[in-house]
């Protein structure tokens, strides 16, 4: 769907893309790094809105150099930026840009219902954009994106501004346009645990440069860490406690669970031994305890992240010394 080589962009000040080659497939593929990585600059190339400095970049084997028409015509792009008319309806808008790409009247009238419907704009769609909340607005840009069937869109940090619930529907929907659609997806986001639960693929950069590119399943693959969840009891009333000191005395070490969901009832354990389930059963049983869940520990995409850009700062330290 994507693919770059050593594709580079300076401006007088700052280098936002740095030799970045990546290859991309279909599915929904998250892009992430802090702001000012090279996100945006990237997409606007791939666009062909912005040239390159240096190297090669292609969007469904098109050149981005010389068919930035041709990428635009199958490619849809959701913004960062608010960049909505206050005055006109949801629909006014998504029928102008269906028309723009090309549809005829009557075919974009009824993408343009289609797709509203689609985001959850419906019922709210002849309303003035101006009104609308920032989630809706949201919508607004995701359904323009989506209304003249592009083969691949372009989300640039599609959750920015929302609450959490509004993050939850917006990630959703961008789940759905793959899985209902077969629409490949790229969407940007420096909110590394959104693009964990979303995404097939992540490509970090950092510094205009590529960090890592690989599956999610890989980023997330699971480690020896254990994590056991239980519930109290009248004997032990903090249970994660009397559960710690059990191991304890079967020189196991412990943590607690962190970040986890449940993580006050929570214990980690990393054991190589081959007992290890039957060990956490018996122990659980003796101390009358309910067991609420055992299983392997999975990285997060932030733990992977944080240890990648560690060590490419310790060279970066070591060369320049």
């Amino acid at each position: 769907m994507i693919a770059t080589e050593s594709l580079s962009k300076r401006f007088p000040r700052v280098t936002a893309l740095d030799r970045l080659s990546m290859d991309i497939g279909p599915g929904v593929t998250g892009l992430v790094g802090a702001n000012g990585a090279g996100k945006s600059t990237l997409i606007k190339i791939l666009l062909g809105l912005s040239p390159a400095t240096e190297g090669r970049a292609a969007v469904l084997g098109l050149d981005v150099a010389t068919e930035g028409a041709a990428i635009r015509e199958r490619v849809g792009y959701m913004p960062e930026h608010d960049c909505l008319p206050p005055d006109v309806s949801a629909t006014e808008f998504v029928v102008h840009m269906a028309r723009m790409s090309g549809l005829p009247p009557t075919a974009a009238r009824e993408r343009t219902a289609d797709t509203l419907r689609h985001v959850g704009l419906y019922e709210e769609r002849y309303r003035p954009i101006g009104g609308y909340s920032t989630g809706m607005k949201q919508r607004v840009k995701l359904a323009q994106a989506l209304v003249h069937d592009p083969q691949l869109v372009f989300l640039d940090e599609p959750t920015n501004g929302l609450d959490p619930v509004g993050r939850d529907d917006m990630l959703d929907l961008i789940r759905r346009v793959h899985s209902d659609f077969g629409i490949s997806v790229l969407v940007t986001s420096h909110l590394l645990g959104e693009l964990e639960r979303t995404c097939d693929h992540v490509v970090v950069v950092d510094g205009g440069k590529l960090l890592r590119s690989s599956s999610t399943t890989d980023f997330t693959q699971t480690t020896t860490t254990l994590a056991i969840e239980v519930t109290d009891s009248d004997e032990h009333p903090d249970g994660t406690r009397a559960l710690r000191e059990a191991f304890a005395g079967r020189g196991i070490e412990t943590t607690t669970g962190g970040e986890l969901p449940g993580a006050g009832h929570t214990v980690l354990i990393t054991t190589q031994r081959n007992d290890t389930y039957d060990l956490v059963r018996d122990i659980v049983a003796d101390l009358g305890l309910g067991l609420v869940r055992m299983e392997q520990r999975r990285h997060h995409i932030a733990e992977v992240f944080r240890s990648e850009t560690d060590i490419e700062r310790k060279e970066a330290v070591t060369h320049g010394g």
